[in-house]
């Protein structure tokens, strides 16, 4: 069966992510399984390169997926402020840094030419 993505259609382009993303948490496991208590500082960063390799892999499954929700930008990039408590989006504003951005700079110019 294969993958589907955020709106239940096949995701695009994702089987080299996938590959990726089983190669290194097999090697990752392989090299975690093996450790002693005091593992050697070698084994370590080999264990956190496969497990960094293993995030990117699983980041770009996720962008390959159109992780901005939008239709325009659906591998945009995503907002930071999308989420944030402290400093929220106005309503209705989505994951879309692009979009935002550019509803940002129309408030901006809206704004100025009001002064």
């Amino acid at each position: 069966m294969g993958q589907t993505g955020q709106t239940g259609q096949p995701a695009q382009g994702g089987r080299a992510e996938v590959r990726e993303l089983q190669t290194a948490l097999h090697t990752a496991s392989d090299i975690a399984f093996g450790l002693d208590d005091a593992p050697p500082a070698d084994q370590v960063a080999g264990l956190v390169d496969a497990l960094r390799r293993a995030l990117e892999a699983a980041r770009a499954l996720e962008g390959s997926q159109g992780g901005t929700g939008c239709r325009e930008h659906p591998r945009g990039a995503i907002d930071p402020l999308y989420g944030d408590k402290e400093d929220p989006l106005p309503p209705g504003w989505g994951r879309c840094l692009l979009c935002n951005d550019r509803r940002r700079r129309a408030g901006t110019q809206r704004y100025a030419a009001g002064r």
